[in-house]
């Protein structure tokens, strides 16, 4: 027989990025990250901005994480108590549809512990009251069914949303494009890598702006006998 697990396992004292690691990457757009990846870090496509347009989609800033079983929000209501100013709080349903993961009234709870944004696998409700917090919110969509709040669930463990595997202080970076995740033991290569993206991104910029109609590559490419040309 399984034995009952405890309501609530939190995890304290996880490792958290420097204010100077995380000042490093803020500006700088999810594709870039995900360049400074090998391609790779983002959280699916479906996890989008709520009420673009209304709310801000910019965050920059080391994960809290929650995990709770579908229909269930126990997690994320302790979550609140471990979070620290300038954090996001990542909440990790198992993509559960069913009812909303958080509302407006939480999201307003986490804004006051100092959260700048929320983001989940999971739905969300109360739209106008999410817009009138004004923070930025990541989900995959809407609902109004109401979610449980009785457990078991954890709250700074690791969580895996899509492919993406997700530890405590790992840095969550989002824009209009999506959100992606900078695992924390990797950080200071990413941001080295970025300062290089960033300068070979900023040149094409003015060869594009200058006439550029190709890739210089595939230029490169057409004068090779690498390619074969075939006559319709």
């Amino acid at each position: 027989m399984i034995e009952e697990p405890p309501l609530l396992t939190i995890y304290q004292n996880t490792p958290r990025p420097t204010n100077a690691q995380i000042n490093a990457l803020s500006g700088y757009p999810t594709g870039f990250v995900v360049d400074a990846m090998n391609g790779v870090g983002a959280l699916p496509y479906d996890i989008q901005p709520l009420a673009r347009g209304q709310l801000p989609t910019r965050l920059c800033g080391p994960v809290v994480t929650a995990q709770n079983r579908p229909t269930d929000v126990l997690a994320t209501m302790a979550a609140l108590t471990e979070l620290q100013q300038g954090d996001v709080m990542l909440i990790a349903t198992g993509n559960c549809r069913a009812c909303a993961a958080i509302g407006d009234r939480v999201i307003g709870m986490a804004k006051n512990a100092g959260a700048i944004g929320i983001v989940t696998d999971g739905l969300v409700r109360d739209v106008q009251g999410i817009i009138d917090v004004g923070l930025p919110v990541f989900s995959a969509g809407v609902s109004p069914n109401s979610p449980h709040s009785k457990g078991p669930g954890k709250v700074g463990c690791q969580v895996v949303i899509g492919d993406v595997a997700i530890s405590p202080g790992d840095v969550l970076i989002s824009d209009d494009d999506g959100a992606v995740v900078v695992p924390l033991h990797i950080i200071d290569d990413v941001i080295r890598r970025l300062a290089d993206i960033s300068k070979l991104e900023k040149a094409l910029d003015a060869d594009v702006i200058a006439g550029l109609t190709a890739p210089k590559s595939v230029a490169e490419l057409l004068g090779t006998d690498q390619v074969l040309y075939v006559k319709g």
